[in-house]
């Protein structure tokens, strides 16, 4: 928000005008943060401040004290509506929450006893104006597999908040390649059965999960057919791409477009850790062809939160990868941390900051309201040039990167 001191000359707009502009501007401000859903604002409101010196007069009493009393506690959102992004024909916050963790018990220790502050924490979410939600259908391990899309469904129907909170949810979900869906119409089940599982009508964005062209390549053209068809019949808003490199996601965007259909978004491992060649060539062939990307692990699986060192590990397997790449990365993490010391802020929210200043969309996985209160840190401002030079040197310096994605392809 920006707010500018103005001085209005007294010579050409009366008092009585310039308060009734006040209360003007002041209310619709006031309405743009209770009611975002049914306003619109394309640029950031003007306030106007008296200036000192300025005699007070009976004009005042034009801005009623109901409305200064309400503001004085008014609770500003995280961004504004301006500062939402576009993905194809949809309209969603500038960060989302993947939901990886969500019924995953082999790598991040899910319980069923944690739905309802898996609960809670949607519900913070969808109340701090994120309306982006990213999950799976192979997301769960063992018999809880699609239990990720089963709790996210479920937390929508069981919202109490306010109806255009709900209606506003953007859910992108992803179609695994296994090796038993050959066909498009199998591909367009796998679809069907993930609207079942959330008890939804239509998903946002159906992702094709990874290719398979690096090991199936006959299965990759039945599976591209399977996107248009669930596109065409109505199952999905728009149709993206994960773990893609540059070279499929060229051929997979081209393949569409003459089917009528248009890439909208690709997925992939994309942060501070993970800005290598292909990354940053993966992003550049997004810009040109206006296809959004979709950040997931921003924050490198949690290395870069500051929370961990190498005498202090996360358990099982994550603890293996992170006593390997940890001590490679104190260039990165301590430019991280300088620039989180300077803004106020988190490390997490600083290398969350970063993708967002990158013109992506993070997804940080939540699974519990202290996390997603502290990812909610990362909107609302942005980060310098300098700093941003800063930590891309960090992450040049530091030996140690992130391993890829084995699914991801050339």
């Amino acid at each position: 928000m920006y707010i500018r001191v103005v001085c209005p000359p007294q010579k050409t707009v009366s008092k009585a005008e310039l308060k009734l502009q006040q209360y003007r501007e002041v209310r619709a401000m006031a309405l743009s943060v209770w009611m975002p859903a049914s306003i619109s604002i394309s640029a950031p409101p003007t306030w106007y401040v008296k200036c000192s010196g300025a005699k007070a007069s009976t004009a005042d009493s034009i801005i009623p004290s109901s409305l200064l009393n309400s503001l004085k506690t008014l609770k500003f959102p995280r961004f504004w509506p301006w500062q939402k992004v576009k993905i194809g024909p949809l309209t969603v916050s500038p960060m989302g929450f993947g939901t990886w963790a969500w019924g995953n018990q082999l790598l991040w220790g899910y319980q069923e006893s944690m739905d309802s502050q898996l609960q809670d924490t949607f519900n913070l979410a969808l109340e701090n104006g994120i309306n982006f939600f990213d999950t799976a259908d192979s997301y769960g391990t063992g018999k809880l597999n699609g239990q990720s899309e089963r709790l996210l469904g479920k937390f929508i129907r069981e919202f109490q908040g306010r109806k255009a909170f709900q209606d506003d949810i953007v859910i992108a979900t992803k179609f695994a390649a296994y090796p038993w869906r050959l066909t498009p119409g199998q591909f367009v089940n796998a679809c069907k059965s993930s609207l079942h599982r959330m008890q939804i009508e239509q998903i946002g964005i159906g992702q094709l999960h990874w290719s398979t062209a690096n090991y199936a390549p006959l299965q990759e053209r039945a599976l591209w057919d399977g996107l248009v068809a669930m596109h065409e019949k109505g199952l999905v808003r728009a149709v993206g791409v994960s773990n893609y490199g540059p070279k499929q996601l060229l051929k997979i965007h081209d393949y569409l477009k003459a089917r009528g259909v248009p890439l909208c978004s690709a997925q992939v491992q994309f942060s501070l850790l993970s800005m290598g060649r292909d990354q940053m060539e993966i992003k550049k062939l997004c810009d040109s062809l206006g296809i959004r990307l979709i950040s997931y692990s921003p924050l490198g699986l949690g290395m870069l939160t500051g929370k961990y060192s190498p005498s202090n590990l996360p358990q099982g397997p994550r603890g293996l990868l992170f006593r390997q790449i940890l001590p490679g990365l104190e260039p990165l993490l301590g430019s991280l941390k300088e620039i989180a010391k300077k803004r106020r802020k988190t490390m997490s929210q600083v290398a969350i900051n970063w993708c967002i200043c990158k013109g992506t969309i993070p997804i940080p996985g939540v699974k519990s309201v202290k996390q997603a209160e502290e990812n909610l840190g990362a909107l609302g401002w942005q980060l310098s040039a300098d700093e941003l030079s800063q930590l891309e040197y960090g992450a040049l310096e530091s030996p140690s990167k992130m391993i890829q994605n084995i699914f991801q392809t050339s």
